[in-house]
């Protein structure tokens, strides 16, 4: 992961683009080092592969977003990236933006894609968790909705005892291929939609689909540390394949719920904590909450409202392990609404106090104001003589 090229520099774009112009620069690369032009050559090979990585993320808004918070390790966690082991992978996924056919300009990229079996689409699910399990990581159990192969037909969406037939538009090859010249651009065909079969008697369970919706729950263990919108890939638990290729994946979006007390930046913690005045003037030890319990925190006399103390290690983990941040604790002088006669008495003796032995900001603020006081008077009487 370390030697991956940045995306955005592997589609020579920059990081302001928009999903049109990612598509546009992935088509320009796609053609440049596709290996039907450039056979032998494993290095455009490699480039080809990591040019389809990389708009395989960029052009996915949510992947985008992970990748320009958290780089390529950000993508790892969430189980996005690397997904294309070899050229085929590509060739499946990414014909159809070239209009249906530019992996087929060069010939031998329609053959191959034709042949090979279309992999299951990718489902979702939503998990939601509270800040405490952020902090420990848990276990949680998802429910998601996925095809299964129908009982009754065993997948062959046809009646049972009867077959589909081979379609006679595209001969059961399930491509439709127009030549102009040099080009020859090969689309799927609309009537069987690239099975290259039809269905003529079809099964009443499934409505000849050949697959049938069910509920799945699946336990995943979540790492700490996770944020708001990271996900987890459950490989193979998607949707299954229509012609016998590998299921899809299940994406499990992560979402965590707003804490009443503490606010989150990255693996900080914040936390408003009040104190007394006579805490902040006369210094006291006061127990702070935390994800793991309680922590005594010390506050030195004369503690100004609004400092903030930090408690190393108090946060939340990186995901991986790799550290844990930090509880930044602000602490601010309450001022009670309601106060019983003595403290009224007390308060009203401090002040007369404080009338008297002024401390050096009030009374530099005093003497500045009696100053003021003085010239204004000296001009008035300068006035009237």
């Amino acid at each position: 992961m370390a030697n991956k090229r940045d995306y955005y520099e592997v589609l020579g774009v920059e990081r302001s683009v928009s999903q049109r112009e990612i598509a546009a620069a992935y088509r320009k690369l796609a053609i440049r080092y596709h290996p039907d032009s450039n056979p032998g050559n494993e290095e455009a090979t490699l480039l080809f592969k990591e040019a389809a990585e990389a708009y395989e993320v960029l052009n996915d808004a949510e992947k985008r977003a992970v990748y320009d918070r958290y780089g390529h390790a950000g993508l790892q966690q969430a189980g996005a990236g690397e997904r294309f082991t070899d050229v085929e992978d590509i060739f499946e996924a990414f014909g159809d933006l070239f209009g249906g056919g530019v992996f087929d300009l060069f010939g031998g990229g329609g053959r191959r894609r034709r042949n090979r079996a279309q992999r299951g689409a990718d489902v979702r699910c939503e998990v939601t968790l509270e800040l405490a399990e952020v902090a420990t990581g848990t276990s949680k159990t998802v429910e998601f909705q996925r095809a299964k192969v129908c009982a009754v037909c065993q997948g062959t969406g046809s009646r049972p005892g009867s077959a589909p037939t081979a379609c006679r538009r595209c001969g059961g090859r399930g491509q439709v291929v127009q030549s102009a010249g040099i080009l020859r651009v090969q689309t799927t065909c609309q009537t069987c939609r690239g099975t290259g079969q039809v269905i003529t008697d079809p099964c009443e369970a499934c409505d000849s689909q050949g697959f049938e919706t069910v509920m799945v729950q699946r336990t995943i263990q979540i790492p700490a540390g996770v944020g708001e919108g990271m996900r987890m890939r459950l490989t193979g638990e998607g949707q299954p394949s229509p012609n016998g290729g590998p299921s899809g994946d299940c994406y499990c979006f992560i979402h965590v719920q707003e804490h009443p007390l503490f606010e989150r930046s990255g693996n900080n913690l914040y936390l408003e904590m009040p104190i007394t005045y006579c805490q902040a003037a006369l210094g006291a030890t006061v127990e702070v909450p935390t994800l793991r319990g309680r922590h005594t925190l010390t506050v030195p006399p004369g503690t100004e409202s609004g400092h903030m103390f930090s408690l190393a290690r108090l946060g939340l983990p990186e995901t991986g392990g790799r550290g844990v941040g930090d509880l930044l604790v602000r602490v601010y002088v309450e001022v009670p609404k309601k106060i019983t006669s003595r403290q009224q008495e007390l308060l009203r003796e401090l002040a007369e106090i404080e009338q008297v032995n002024v401390s050096p900001v009030r009374k530099s603020f005093l003497d500045k104001l009696r100053d003021l006081f003085s010239a204004n008077e000296e001009s008035t009487k300068e006035k009237t003589s």
